[in-house]
This record gives C-alpha cells, structure tokens and sequence, in this order.
C-alpha cells in the first residue's frame, strides 16, 4: 500500500490562549502575554503546515481537538482559516485524550496523525514521511529531544497506559507499551518542540532565516 493511498487524518491538540494556562515553562521565563502570543504563532505556523500537507493530498483532512472548549474566538477563527473541523478533547491525561481522539478518528479515517501546536518543524515533507511511514507499519512516533514525541500515527487504537507524561521517559513508555502489545512501529527522525527560552530562541533563528515574522 502506498502513501498516498493512506492519506491519514491529522489531529492537532490546541488550547485556548489564555495567558498563564498556555507555555507555562515559557511563561515564567518572559511572562505569561508574551509565552501566549508564542503559542498562537506556533499553532498558526502548525496549521499552515497541515494545511499545505492537506493540498498535497498528504493527510486527508484536519482537525482541530480544542481544549476546554471551542468556544474560544482564536481557535475558531483559526480552523475556519484553514478549513479544520474542530471536536473537543475528553478529560484526563494526555494519554487518554489522545487514545480517545485517535479511536474516535479511526472511524472517520484508515489511519490518524495526532500532533500538538509547538513542533514548527512539522512540515508538510515530515507530515509525509510519518504518513508513508503507516504504509507498513500500525504505528509511527517522531521523537523529540527531551525524550517524548511530537506526533503519533496509527492505523489502530494504541495503548498509552503506564506511560510518565511530561518527563524524559515519555517515549521509552510508549515504545514499551507498543512491544508489549504487539504493535508494529516506526520511529522517524528526532526533532524538538518550544519549551524554554532556548528552544524559543531556536525557532527565531530559524524563522530569521526563513524571513518569517518574529513574535
């Protein structure tokens, strides 16, 4: 089966940005305005790229899985921009939001991408990849540099108990949970999210490069 017979469904997490609830560990580094006008730069860089992906017939359609609600203006002007069909996530920890958001877009789709808002190294070309990536393979994970992942691909509901979220053991839990459970899996290249002022500085360097606007 190739890729482009698959063409998953992407599901980006995303909060309302309300200062002092969004980057948090940013936050307390550049204050808590500025850490949520970062975050809504990621997450309109992070839809810019599905969007592109989904003109290059990478990922089917996209949705956009809003936490506490959709009801905040931004994130419905922003799926609006970018033709994104917004759900809101269940309650609970990251891995039963996602499992509940996989499962549930497994019924609309052959196979899922689940990603959040503050990798902007997720291009369309990385989209891609993770998306050929579940032509052989019931699930693929891009890792990131502080040891969890910045997206999760399946063709089938996955496991994610017994996984430590937020910390350096993320990953290795996920991969533990797959093996044990007989999931066949892919991992791609490592890649990095923003979470520090480092990270942030990252990401402006690379935007300068680019010509891209600084927040």
């Amino acid at each position: 089966m190739s890729a482009a017979k698959i063409a998953p469904l992407l599901v980006v997490f995303a909060k309302a940005p309300v200062p002092g609830t969004v980057k948090t560990r940013l936050a307390a580094a550049i204050g808590a305005e500025r850490a949520a006008r970062v975050y809504t730069d990621l997450l309109a860089t992070t839809m810019a790229h599905a969007h592109l992906a989904w003109r290059a017939g990478v990922v089917s359609k996209i949705e956009l899985w809003c936490t506490p609600d959709c009801e905040s203006p931004f994130l419905r002007g922003i799926a609006s921009a970018f033709g994104a069909v917004r759900h809101r996530q269940r309650e609970g920890n990251l891995g039963e939001r996602m499992a509940h958001a996989l499962e549930d877009a497994l019924e609309r789709a052959p196979a899922v991408l689940v990603i959040g808002s503050d990798c902007p190294l997720l291009d369309s070309i990385r989209l891609g990849e993770a998306s050929a990536a579940l032509a052989d393979k019931d699930a693929v994970l891009v890792p990131a540099e502080d040891g969890g992942y910045v997206l999760v691909g399946a063709r089938r509901p996955l496991p994610f108990d017994a996984v430590r979220w937020s910390t350096p053991h993320a990953l290795a839990d996920t991969v533990a949970g797959f093996t044990r459970t007989g999931i066949r899996y892919a991992l791609l290249p490592v890649s990095w999210d923003v979470d520090d002022p480092a990270d942030l500085a990252r990401w402006d360097a690379l935007r300068t490069d680019s010509l891209l606007p600084i927040a």
